[in-house]
């Protein structure tokens, strides 16, 4: 069986606690999400209406209760000071493959945790059967691409236009990893 939705993991790192995401994290993502330079290479630019992440979060809480995706709200184990999160989404049981995704608060950038929630969250995709991981940037994201060289992800592809974004269509790598 792949990816049991009835069980949302904790995962534990050297330095960090991975546990599933909650509505009340919104205000912790909130200026995170608020951030110019953290959402440079989202689908989304910044925002500034806590109202909408709380909405943003809570769905994507809906999507754990539904079995489609898994968040964490990622925390040191030192203080448990709110990193960011990170996730395993589009879970497909049928192929057996999922989107991973992760985003930190710029105070924590540079210091390895994004390298070590997602190996983490690379590992419980394999254990839980998962054969395939996907993952985005925007052109330009050349911290994330970084990350996902360093997992063992190679570029599969480029999608031309695939957001749109204030106006304007953005391309997209597209990247793969098999497990």
């Amino acid at each position: 069986m792949i990816l049991d939705p009835t069980r949302l993991p904790i995962l534990e790192t050297e330095r960090l606690r991975l546990a599933p995401l909650l509505a009340s994290d919104a205000g912790h993502l909130f200026p995170i999400m608020g951030d110019p330079e953290v959402m440079a290479y989202w689908d989304v630019s910044e925002i500034d209406d806590p109202d909408i992440v709380a909405r943003i979060v809570e769905s994507q809480v809906l999507g754990m209760d539904e079995g489609r995706s898994i968040y964490w709200a990622m925390r040191t184990l030192a203080d448990g000071a709110f990193l960011g999160s990170c996730d395993l989404s589009d879970i497909d049981r049928w192929h057996r493959r999922a989107e991973v995704g992760f985003m930190l608060g710029r105070e924590a950038w540079g210091q390895g945790y994004a390298l070590e929630a997602m190996q983490a969250v690379v590992a419980f995709a394999g254990v839980g059967g998962v054969r395939k991981l996907v993952a985005r940037t925007h052109l330009g994201n050349r911290r994330s691409e970084a990350l996902l060289t360093r997992l063992g992800f190679a570029e599969e592809g480029l999608l031309r236009g695939h957001v749109l974004r204030d106006g304007e269509r953005r391309d997209c790598r597209l990247y793969g990893l098999l497990l």
